[in-house]
C-alpha cells in the first residue's frame, strides 16, 4: 500500500533553514543542495517501511506515534496516519538542537 507524504509548513520552513544555513552561512551551496537531497530522498523512501524508525521516547510525543528517521546529522520526524495513508512529516531538526524545546513549539503534531 502507498501512503502519501506530506509536510507541515513548519517541516517546510525547516528544510527551507537548513539549506539556508549551509549555502548562506557556511559558504557551501553545493553541499546544502546534497544535504536536501539526502533528506528528500529519506523521506521519499519511508513509504517502504514506515515502522522501522523508532518513536520518540519522550512525552507526549511518543503517545503522538512520533517518529524519528535519522538522516546524517538531521532528525525527520513523522507521524504516520493510516486512516488517511498518509505520512505527515512534522519538522526537519539539526541534531544538536534542543530537541523537546522545538518540539514543543510545533504547532501541527498530526
Amino acid at each position: 500500500m502507498s501512503y502519501k507524504i506530506v509536510y507541515t509548513e513548519e517541516s517546510e520552513k525547516d528544510l527551507v533553514n537548513v539549506y539556508s544555513y549551509i549555502a548562506m552561512d557556511l559558504l557551501v551551496p553545493e553541499t546544502a543542495k546534497n544535504q536536501i537531497n539526502r533528506i528528500m530522498k529519506a523521506i521519499k523512501d519511508l513509504d517502504a517501511l514506515l515502522f522501522r524508525h523508532k518513536l520518540y521516547q519522550n512525552k507526549p510525543w511518543h503517545s503522538k506515534g512520533l517518529r524519528v528517521l535519522p538522516v546524517d546529522n538531521y532528525l525527520v520526524f513523522y507521524t504516520v496516519i493510516k486512516e488517511k495513508n498518509t505520512v505527515a512529516i512534522i519538522r526537519i531538526m539539526y541534531v544538536g538542537r534542543n530537541i523537546d524545546l522545538q518540539l514543543s513549539n510545533t504547532q501541527k503534531m498530526d
